[in-house]
């Protein structure tokens, strides 16, 4: 799958995690702010959120840079 072009800006919002059947769990926390989302494989976003965060394969941790 090619990585999509995404808008990010500097810094990290929290962390993306895939677990081994592709799920991406985005674990988010900014000032006053905190929450998770998981995206499964065929949602709508999920290329999306993958391209944003760079790519990950399953076990993978990253850092989520912010949207802009």
């Amino acid at each position: 799958m090619a990585l999509e072009q995404d808008c990010r800006g500097p810094g990290s919002i929290g962390t993306a995690l895939m677990s081994a059947d592709g799920t991406i769990t985005l674990t988010i926390s900014t000032p006053g702010q905190e929450g998770a989302a998981a995206y499964h494989r065929g949602d709508p976003q999920y290329a999306r959120i993958l391209s944003h965060v760079g790519g990950l394969h399953p076990g993978e941790r990253k850092p989520v840079p912010p949207f802009c």
